[in-house]
């Protein structure tokens, strides 16, 4: 049968322009290497709760045209995402507001959050910061960066935040409101069911192929389609005949506990290095779950090589740099078009991936 997308990936990207194709009466092949779809926001039900197995996945927008675009696909509940992090015994809010620093220091207003923070930047007298370290202090000064950023970011990136280049982080928000809110957005929530059911609808009207690696069966993809939509690596795509581009991976232990509430929150960090995981996730928390058991799942940051789960772009100058050969090189490709985290090497929130997915349809279907 001869279609007229083939789509390479059942992730969001994919399965948004399959379902956009097939509105306009397109015939859509979608495969993944997978055995399941979704790609990473699938989510799979143990004991009645929605585990993310892939990471905690927040939908959080201030697009309203994308916000209602993805409410036709499942109804949202009222989640807000308020994080926890532990730091050897004490507990904190995040992200870095005033319930944080009044935990940290004891004290009460903003005008005496600021004085503090104030005081610890100008004591450091960093004018031109030469890596992470030195960035982040002199944007939220001793005491926050030592207990909340040091430990966790070295354990995110494999790396003494010395050897991290500054701009890895340009801003580090601080909110003198109490206010544990971690998105500024103005719709927030998570899908009732689990983000695997929205997909499904969304490829209602494609035919679907999982446990298939396109890169292996080229040969006999190549002529099944008049055009390409590949969500995957790019780099891959090119048999990393430039190199390869380099990513964090993560690693999960999941683990069904007999209790009904383990930590009380669905996000907690632990920001120590000597803590080897950088945060545990307690699923039933998404959607208020209130089953006997509960699922909790640690996630390790970890290095990333040629045939690991490609999870964050390292998106500093060489690997940019080279992106923008990949992607010279892909601009050459007559059926092919490139989308997604992994065909754009970029961080992609959910919302960015639906936007650019309805960006390319448009582009391609009118």
């Amino acid at each position: 049968m001869k279609y007229d997308y083939l789509i390479v990936g059942a992730g969001l990207f994919g399965a948004v322009f399959a379902h956009e194709a097939g509105k306009k009466g397109k015939k859509c092949l979608v495969v993944d290497r997978r055995n399941h779809i979704g790609g990473n926001i699938y989510t799979e039900e143990i004991e009645g709760i929605q585990v993310h197995r892939y990471g905690a996945h927040i939908f959080h927008t201030s697009n309203k045209e994308v916000w209602e675009y993805v409410n036709r696909f499942a109804e949202f509940n009222h989640y807000i995402n308020s994080p926890i992090a532990v730091y050897k015994d004490e507990l904190y809010n995040l992200p870095f507001n005033m319930n944080t620093f009044s935990k940290m220091w004891n004290i009460k207003t903003p005008a005496e959050a600021k004085e503090i923070i104030d005081r610890q930047i100008a004591d450091l007298g960093i004018t031109e910061p030469a890596n992470l370290e030195e960035q982040a202090l002199s944007l939220v000064g001793r005491d926050v960066y030592e207990k909340l950023i040091k430990g966790y970011t070295e354990k995110q990136w494999g790396r003494k935040c010395t050897e991290l280049p500054a701009f890895i982080i340009r801003r580090l928000p601080l909110r003198f409101t109490y206010d544990n809110n971690y998105f500024n957005d103005r719709y927030q929530g998570i899908p009732i069911g689990g983000y695997t059911a929205i997909i499904k609808k969304l490829l209602e009207q494609a035919d679907v192929k999982l446990g298939t690696d396109y890169l292996k069966e080229r040969e006999t993809y190549k002529d099944m389609a008049d055009r390409i939509v590949f969500t995957g690596m790019i780099d891959e795509y090119f048999d990393y005949i430039l190199g390869a581009l380099e990513y964090r991976s993560v690693r999960f232990e999941t683990e069904v506990l007999d209790c009904p509430n383990y930590q009380g929150n669905a996000v907690v960090n632990y920001t120590e290095r000597e803590v080897p995981y950088t945060r545990i996730i307690e699923h039933k928390h998404f959607e208020f779950g209130t089953s006997d058991k509960t699922v909790i799942s640690r996630e390790y940051s970890s290095e990333w090589k040629v045939g690991d789960e490609p999870y964050y772009p390292v998106n500093d100058e060489r690997n940019s740099s080279l992106y923008e050969k990949y992607k010279e090189l892909a601009e050459k490709e007559k059926r092919v078009v490139f989308g997604g985290r992994l065909g754009a090497y970029k961080y992609y929130d959910m919302d960015k991936v639906i936007l650019a997915a309805l960006e390319l349809a448009e582009k391609e279907l009118n």
